[in-house]
């Protein structure tokens, strides 16, 4: 039988985005459910970061017009990786395995694809990774580069090229639960958890 997935998606002053990335997020999701790969009780969960624009007025309309888009809002800003454990956790009651992506599409969706693949091979962990940063400034790559090195050299375990674009598993998400870690760095946290793992 079909696993129920559900993408969370954080949404901070998303006005603007959200109109363009929410048929985009549900068109990958539907051609999922049209093939087979993930039950019809799949979702997409918008999770509204005590935003101060008209983000949870569009999410509200979304779910007007279509019952898988639904939403949380939280009650002030706290901030994107509470926000996206927020939606993870709420999201896990319901899923069997759960996407994290940002609202503005940075993150390749056609990634999706491969991260279901491999889960259904057996991965409870799917990394999405960016294959190169030829796009980013001299700036911007020496930072980014230099951080992932700071944390290597500090002990941490982290996927090099990996930000919060991941498919994650319901037993991994349970696991993670249990750890009761309140220095949130999804980052860090994930790796150590131990389950199968791979990138795309």
């Amino acid at each position: 039988m079909p696993k129920s997935l559900w993408i969370v998606v954080p949404c901070y002053n998303e006005h603007e985005v959200l109109p363009v990335s929410a048929p985009a997020l549900l068109g990958k999701l539907n051609g999922f459910i049209a093939a087979g790969r993930v039950s019809s009780e799949s979702r997409i969960l918008f999770v509204n970061d005590g935003s101060k624009d008209g983000t949870w007025d569009i999410i509200t309309a979304l779910h007007e017009k279509d019952a898988r888009f639904c939403g949380i809002s939280l009650a002030h800003n706290s901030g994107e990786q509470n926000a996206y454990l927020a939606g993870m956790f709420t999201a896990v009651k319901y899923a069997d395995v759960i996407i994290t992506t940002d609202c503005d599409l940075q993150d390749d969706i056609n990634a999706m694809d491969a991260m279901v693949d491999a889960y259904l091979d057996g991965c409870e962990v799917v990394y999405g990774v960016r294959s190169d940063r030829e796009s980013d400034s001299f700036f911007k790559r020496f930072t980014a580069q230099s951080f992932y090195k700071f944390l290597s050299a500090m002990g941490a375990e982290v996927v090099y090229n990996h930000a919060d674009y991941r498919l994650i598993s319901a037993r991994v998400l349970d696991e993670l639960a249990d750890s009761r870690e309140v220095n949130l760095f999804l980052r860090g946290l994930v790796p150590l958890v131990g389950f199968k793992s791979t990138t795309v």
